[in-house]
């Protein structure tokens, strides 16, 4: 099961974070995780909201330039040793992962963390194999 991660383009100058923050807070989306990645002359903002689309339209709406991404969220036991273990089995599976970060939510003794790869079918697959299912959209309260 895919969740859509909206990845935005910011100009690296101060204050553009939280602009699109502040632009989203005001219009009552909930942030569910965040990563940012830069360069000399942009951000790219990565980030799993409540409500994708309309939080998309909004941002749109204000001229942001943005992408809709499908990923991939694993719940994992809170405890050491079980992102290593996933990650062993993503790795003998030869799952190739473009990045990956945290969800701030933290329900019944998990850990979330959000995957991007370069198969996403593979990766289905490969976690059902190991008994892992992926995170549904109901689960994280996203519409």
């Amino acid at each position: 099961m895919n969740v859509n991660q909206i990845s935005v383009f910011l100009e690296n100058r101060t204050g553009q974070l939280a602009e699109t923050t502040r632009l989203l807070a005001d219009n009552g989306i909930d942030l569910r995780a965040i990563s940012i990645a830069e360069t000399a002359d942009y951000g790219v903002l990565r980030m799993i909201v409540d409500d994708a689309d309309r939080a998309a339209g909004i941002l749109l709406s204000h001229g942001c330039i943005l992408t809709m991404t499908p990923v991939t969220v694993v719940g994992l036991l809170d405890q050491p040793g079980s992102l290593a273990n996933l990650l062993d089995i993503l790795s003998a599976g030869e799952i190739d992962i473009e990045y990956m970060y945290a969800l701030f939510t933290h329900i019944k003794g998990k850990a979330y963390m959000v995957f991007r790869v370069t198969d996403d079918a593979k990766l289905s697959a490969l976690l059902a194999k190991n008994g892992i299912a992926p995170v549904t959209k109901e689960e994280l309260g996203l519409k």
